[in-house]
């Protein structure tokens, strides 16, 4: 009766063995491959979404769905409202850093990127970036009391300039009903610029427009300074003319070092650097850099950088950069790593190592286009500090003169990796500057187009969830293969498996028939 007892009460075990032994190899095979199929799916959407978003799939759902189930705080929650100044301010610290800035070099839109896209059939430039471009022109170019100008009782250009940059990249809008030749015949500074940046497909072209830019804006700007002083509406009036006629010359300076005339392009920055000392939003600084390198005038570039490099104001990849070059240039000629190795650096080459430190913590992405280690694409139109687009920038204005001067590159090559061992937690500590920000890589990807793949800093390590399920998807496909081509050895191997893996259940089935009396054995069996 005992027997008959335990055989009754283990006779599921019984079936279930009786069902493994009875299962084919052919079953095994369609088991193990199937499981391989699945996980390799998994892998595959995992490894995608990584490489979209930056983070794995199964992690962000169980974070956000398990948390407030295992008793999790949502941040967002408003018992957690309040911070501490300390959190506050590395918030407010996260947000400066994650702001993007006008490229002082940005191209012109129809000679330049506009001939790009006719060129290769690639849009070089995202909607981010261009309706960054449309706010930028809003805030320069119109005022509040643009709507009491004389030339509202007609077509008022301002308004139709207004519209033009909140529909820019769109242009076909206004060469309904003669658009562009209203805004032509019209005296409006605003209007040529218009043309000269989205219509004019050469740089001559867009020269001559912003002349008669030019001499509109002069006027407007005249006019305004006479009467800035009668209210605040009147200053509002001469704060835009300003940006307007600051706008124009800087724009037909960039014209003439594009047509070869650097020089003059050097001497029209210069002007408006004086005569407009305070208008810092525009870089124009960085425009005079990088004429005054093509002039090789390195000893006037060292005296723009002794004044704008400087620890109160903001930096760039050009000022770190452009310091790191004309130090490189001191010793780059004689510069040997094995000669370096044997004696050690020098006073001079210890500066420049330095030096291009400082450059590569400020901004990492740079080196790999300066030493053509990536591709270059066209620069956008907006830059994030410290970001790929700030390198993209840099370097595609500023590769050709770290060519010019001799053995720079290969002193960048050499000694530029070096700046990693001395920031191992670049997202918690930074050496000569304030920790890297990790929110470039999202803002890099708003700017950037498409087809460009943004350069990370740091290498993201690779989400738990991938490499489990890259192990799960191999280790399945390995038995789906041995079982394949050994059904009998792997038969024999999955029969011990299952063995041993219910020995531990059989052992504690055996301890609780010898404990228990076998009446209750009995009502178990009939329940």
């Amino acid at each position: 009766l005992k027997a008959f007892l335990l055989q009754t009460a283990i006779s599921p075990l019984g079936v279930a063995f009786m069902f493994l032994n009875t299962l084919t190899p052919k079953f095994y095979v369609a088991l193990t491959g199937t499981s391989s199929l699945i996980s390799g799916l998994i892998l595959i959407f995992e490894w995608w979404y990584f490489r979209k978003y930056g983070t794995s799939f199964i992690e962000q759902v169980s974070v956000s769905h398990l948390r407030p189930l295992l008793g999790g705080v949502d941040n967002s929650s408003p018992s957690n409202s309040s911070t501490s100044n300390g959190d506050t301010d590395s918030s407010r610290q996260n947000v400066s850093e994650c702001k993007v800035w006008r490229n002082p070099l940005n191209l012109f839109r129809g000679a330049e990127y506009n001939r790009y896209t006719w060129v290769t059939g690639r849009e070089p430039l995202t909607y981010y970036d261009m309706n960054l471009s449309a706010q930028d022109h809003q805030t320069f170019f119109t005022c509040d009391s643009d709507h009491l100008r004389p030339a509202d009782a007609s077509e008022n250009p301002l308004e139709c300039i207004r519209v033009a940059f909140e529909n820019i990249g769109m242009p076909e809008m206004l060469t309904k009903s003669g658009g562009y030749g209203v805004l032509a015949v019209s005296s409006c500074a605003t209007a040529y610029i218009l043309l000269a940046e989205e219509e004019a497909t050469t740089i001559v072209e867009a020269e001559k427009l912003f002349k008669q830019a030019l001499k509109a804006g002069e006027v407007c700007y005249r006019r305004s300074q006479q009467v800035q002083h009668h209210g605040a509406q009147h200053e509002a009036q001469h704060r835009r003319d300003t940006n307007v006629l600051v706008y124009i010359k800087r724009r037909l300076a960039m014209c003439s070092r594009k047509l070869g005339r650097t020089r003059e392009a050097v001497k029209m920055m210069r002007d408006l650097m004086k005569e407009f000392p305070l208008l810092s939003m525009f870089n124009i600084h960085e425009n005079l850099l990088e004429s005054l390198l093509e002039l090789q005038a390195y000893a006037d570039v060292q005296a723009v950088l002794a004044k704008y490099d400087d620890i109160s104001l903001p930096k760039s990849a050009t000022i770190c950069y452009t310091a790191a070059l004309l130090k490189a240039r001191a010793v780059s000629d004689k510069f040997s790593p094995e000669a370096a190795s044997r004696r050690g650096l020098n006073t001079a080459e210890m500066n420049a190592v330095e030096a291009i430190h400082r450059a590569v913590e400020f901004n990492p992405h740079v080196p790999k286009y300066l030493l053509e280690m990536k591709s270059l694409i066209l620069p956008p139109e907006h830059v994030l500090k410290r970001g790929d687009s700030e390198a993209i920038a840099y370097a595609f204005f500023h590769l050709q003169h770290w060519k010019r001067v001799e053995g720079a590159l290969n002193l960048l090559h050499c000694t530029w990796e070096g700046t990693f061992r001395m920031i191992p937690y670049p997202l918690e500590k930074g050496h000569l500057f304030y920790p890297y920000p990790i929110c470039t890589e999202t803002a890099d990807r708003e700017l950037l187009p498409m087809f460009h793949e943004v350069s990370v800093y740091p290498k993201k390590e690779l989400p738990f969830f991938i490499l489990f399920t890259a192990g799960l998807c191999s280790f399945t496909a390995m038995l789906a293969l041995l079982t394949h081509q050994f059904p009998e050895l792997m038969g024999v191997f999955a029969k011990a498996f299952l063995s041993t893996l219910f020995a531990p259940l059989n052992f504690i089935m055996e301890k609780v028939e010898s404990i228990l009396p076998s009446s209750l054995w009995h009502q178990l069996t009939r329940i």
